[in-house]
């Protein structure tokens, strides 16, 4: 996953393999990143609604785990210019700010920053698979349901 011929630029964003999701950071030069980290309160995940920007380095976010520079590729959306996303993102250094798993996560994060605009694929992917699994659940309970009316007459 790690990218050795590619080093992070100011800006770019680190994606983290945290299986079974990755966490996400944004690159700001110096062997530094920005991210969002729940705080810890002893709660399960789900019900955490802080979390605290921290700046660190790469090294020491990423530990032994794999890492990749992920742009998102994909995504059209254009980046902010650099210099804001860098001063925001300064800006918030060492602040606690509403997070929430779903909808404020380290993802959404630094794609704010980067894009001035929140979103988080990992999220979007789950979302999906939820809904596609309750779809296929919901339509074999249908089958199983007319079956029987149908033995039942």
């Amino acid at each position: 996953m790690a990218d050795v011929k590619h080093q992070p630029q100011p800006g770019d964003l680190i994606e983290i393999d945290k299986t079974p999701f990755h966490h996400w950071a944004l690159y700001m030069g110096d062997g530094y990143v920005i991210h969002l980290m729940p705080l810890d309160t002893g709660e399960p995940s789900i019900f955490i609604t802080k979390g605290k920007v921290m700046k660190e380095l790469l090294k020491e976010v990423v530990g032994d785990r794999e890492w990749c520079v992920n742009n998102k590729p994909h995504c059209s959306r254009q980046p902010r210019p650099l210099k804001e996303i860098l001063e925001k993102a300064e800006q918030l250094i060492d602040k606690v700010v509403p997070y929430d798993v779903v909808t404020r996560n380290c993802e959404h994060f630094v794609t704010e920053l980067r894009y001035g605009e929140a979103f988080s694929d990992q999220v979007k992917k789950v979302v999906l698979a939820a809904v596609g699994a309750l779809g296929v659940i919901c339509g074999t309970l249908l089958t199983i349901f007319s079956s029987k009316k149908k033995k039942n007459k």
